[in-house]
Parts: C-alpha cells; sequence; structure tokens
C-alpha cells in the first residue's frame, strides 16, 4: 500500500484505459438494465389488457413484442455486466449496479407516470455523488496475462480460507436455518444470495478475463482452470438466483433489493480486495473517500426504496393533526349464502394533542370495539337476506 504520508497526487495516476473501459460498460448495463425493467413493464400491461395478467398465472406476455424487447435489453445489460469485470476491479464495477435502480426510477416517472418522491429525487442524487466518488478514486486494474495469474491469486490462503468460510457459511444456512427461519426471516434467503454471489463475481471475473485475452489471440481455453471458473461462474449464480426468487416471492421487494444490495455489494468488495489485492496500490486517503462514497450510495439506494410507494403531500391537511390506522376487514363474498364481498376499512383517528392525550386503554378499547362491532354487521346482513 502507498505511504499513507504521501502526496495524494503521486498516488493518484488517473484511470487507465482498461479502467475506462470497464467503467464505459458498466454504465452501459445499468442504463439498458434499468431500462429494460420499464419496457418488461409497458409489455406486461398490454399483455394483461388483452390476456390473462402474469400476477394471476398468466403467460399472454410471452406473445408481446414489447415484452421480448425488454428481456433482450436485459440480456444485453447483463452481458455488459459481465464484460465491465474483465477490464475493470470490482469495487468499480459492482457499486455502480445502482445507477440501474436510477435510470428505472427516472423512466418509470417520465413514461409510466409514477410519482417520485421528493426524497426519492435526493436519493437519486445521493447515488450519483457517491458512483462519482468512487469512480474517480477507485484503483486501477492489474495486468494479467494468463488465467493461471487469477488461478494462483484464487488458491492463495487468504483468499482459500474466505471461500471456505463463505461456503460454510452458506451451507449451514440451507441446512439449518432455510427450514426454520426462511419464510420469516429476510436475512437468511438474502444471506445465501449474497455470500453465494461474491464468489460468483470472482469467478466472472476469472471467466471475463480469460475470455479478454482469448478475444485478444493469447488462448485461454486450453487451460483446465477456465473450465473450472466456468462450473463454478454456473454453480453459484444458479444457487443465488434460486434464493434471490425465493426471498422476492416471499418477502416485499422494497425490503429486500437495499439489503440484498448492501450485503452483496459490501461481501463482493471484499472478496475482491481479498483475492486481486485492489487496496495494494493505495493511499488511506483513497481508500476512506471510496468507502465514503460507498456508504453514499448505499443511503441513496435506501431513501430510493423506502419512498418508493411515497407520494408527496402525504403529510399534509388532515394527517398534520390526524393518524390514521386503517384496518382492513373481509367481508363474506355474495355466494349461495347471499353475502356481498367488499373490504371494510376501518379508521381509528388518535388526536395528536400534546395537552390531552388519550390513554394507550382508551384506544385500545376503541379498537376493540370496532373489532367486536364486525360480526354484528354480518349477522344484521345475513338476517336482512
Amino acid at each position: 500500500m502507498v505511504d499513507s504520508g504521501g502526496s495524494w497526487r503521486d498516488a493518484y495516476k488517473g484511470m487507465s484505459s482498461d479502467n475506462v473501459k470497464g467503467l464505459v460498460l458498466a454504465l452501459s448495463s445499468s442504463l439498458f438494465i434499468g431500462a429494460s425493467f420499464i419496457v418488461k413493464k409497458k409489455g406486461l400491461k398490454r399483455a394483461g389488457a388483452s390476456g390473462l395478467r402474469a400476477g394471476s398465472g398468466g403467460y399472454s406476455y410471452l406473445l408481446e413484442p414489447l415484452w421480448w424487447i425488454g428481456m433482450i435489453t436485459m440480456i444485453v445489460g447483463e452481458i455488459a455486466n459481465f464484460a465491465a469485470y474483465a477490464f475493470a476491479p470490482a469495487i468499480l464495477v459492482t457499486p455502480l449496479g445502482a445507477l440501474s435502480i436510477i435510470i428505472s426510477a427516472s423512466l418509470a416517472h417520465i413514461i409510466l407516470h409514477e410519482k417520485l418522491h421528493t426524497f426519492g429525487i435526493l436519493g437519486c442524487a445521493l447515488c450519483i455523488v457517491g458512483s462519482v466518488t468512487i469512480v474517480l478514486h477507485a484503483p486501477q486494474e492489474r495486468d494479467i496475462d494468463s488465467v493461471l495469474e487469477v488461478w494462483n491469486l484464487a488458491t492463495e490462503p487468504a483468499f482459500l480460507f474466505y471461500a471456505a468460510g463463505v461456503v460454510g457459511a452458506a451451507i449451514l444456512l440451507i441446512v439449518q436455518f432455510v427450514p426454520l427461519y426462511g419464510k420469516s426471516h429476510v436475512m437468511v434467503y438474502i444471506g445465501v444470495c449474497s455470500l453465494i454471489g461474491s464468489l460468483s463475481v470472482m469467478s466472472v471475473k476469472a471467466l471475463g478475463i480469460a475470455l479478454k485475452l482469448t478475444f485478444s489471440g493469447t488462448n485461454q481455453l486450453g487451460y483446465p482452470q477456465t473450465w473450472v471458473f466456468t462450473v463454478i461462474v454456473l454453480m453459484c449464480i444458479l444457487t443465488q438466483m434460486n434464493y434471490l426468487n425465493k426471498a422476492l416471492d416471499t418477502f416485499n421487494t422494497a425490503v429486500v433489493s437495499p439489503i440484498y444490495y448492501v450485503m452483496f455489494t459490501s461481501l463482493t468488495i471484499l472478496a475482491s480486495i481479498i483475492m486481486f489485492k485492489d487496496w495494494d496500490g493505495q493511499n488511506g486517503t483513497q481508500i476512506m473517500t471510496e468507502l465514503c462514497g460507498f456508504v453514499t450510495i448505499l443511503s441513496g439506494t435506501f431513501l430510493l426504496h423506502t419512498t418508493a410507494d411515497m407520494v408527496d403531500g402525504e403529510s399534509k391537511g388532515n394527517l398534520s393533526s390526524e393518524n390514521h390506522l386503517l384496518l382492513r376487514l373481509p367481508k363474506h363474498s355474495e355466494d349461495s349464502k347471499g353475502f356481498a364481498q367488499e373490504g371494510i376499512i376501518l379508521s381509528l383517528r388518535r388526536q395528536e394533542s400534546a395537552k390531552s392525550p388519550r390513554p394507550a386503554r382508551q384506544v385500545k378499547q376503541q379498537e376493540e370495539d370496532l373489532e367486536a362491532a364486525v360480526p354484528l354487521r354480518r349477522q344484521e346482513s345475513s338476517s336482512r337476506s
């Protein structure tokens, strides 16, 4: 590592050509992936208007050209992201994935007319500031002339210890915790995804380097290490996608996405630092600046997701003086017994007056009275029918 007392200008030599290529590919990936979500959603809406919606188990979207355009756009983005790891360090490429969230949110606001909260705009700004900070201070990509060099880095004791710890922790989660807590604790599924995901990125980077060297005239396909990395990539990605789908199917996306981004990005950067020694040529100032940029991106991502369903002005009007507690209670449907199906929304208004606050017992009693009134209303409707 460069002497921390040295000059920052001496340590910082600007971006290498490989870093620039990796940056362009990472930005292109975010653009394509972010846009693909909007195009696919437009396709789903169009397909849902003429057939059974995907959320109801329909597959009419498979016949919708717009959905396929979105899918192809996403594949192009993933290929660009794959190629970016072959040119730039993971500490530069991985955090830039947050830009796809900005692009998706911005296009949804413009094309789909989905409202973007003021704090969401602030989150976008934070992601951009953090990304620029990391780009300006990212370490240089090390020169690698053969896949054997990557293999040697991957088989060093430090990274073997990390890989063994990751695999052991993932197996423990899958065997011991997934059956018991998978459906109740979001960290179980996301923990498996993030742990295995950090290894998949390292394998993707190794495979990308091998393909880059092969396309440049130095064939790496004859080395068995290239195929070992290929197998590891496939195994890791399949495992990662399996448990990510479980997490998204079980928990709210607004909860899964930011937690997964934080854990996956943090573990990937840690794995890259151990395997490729990204920080060996940097001083303390550059490292701290990169960490600050990363935390800034995390803050922006958190703001974007937590305000995704909020609309400006929610806290105005009556909500400034009253807190509405909405309880949706089911009512029997109009079947052979003759009941009407609808939801009953009970609004419990709690006055927020500092002068005469209501005791908690009084609030609880009112809630119990309202809940007790529901069976009576059902009996009344039954007697009328």
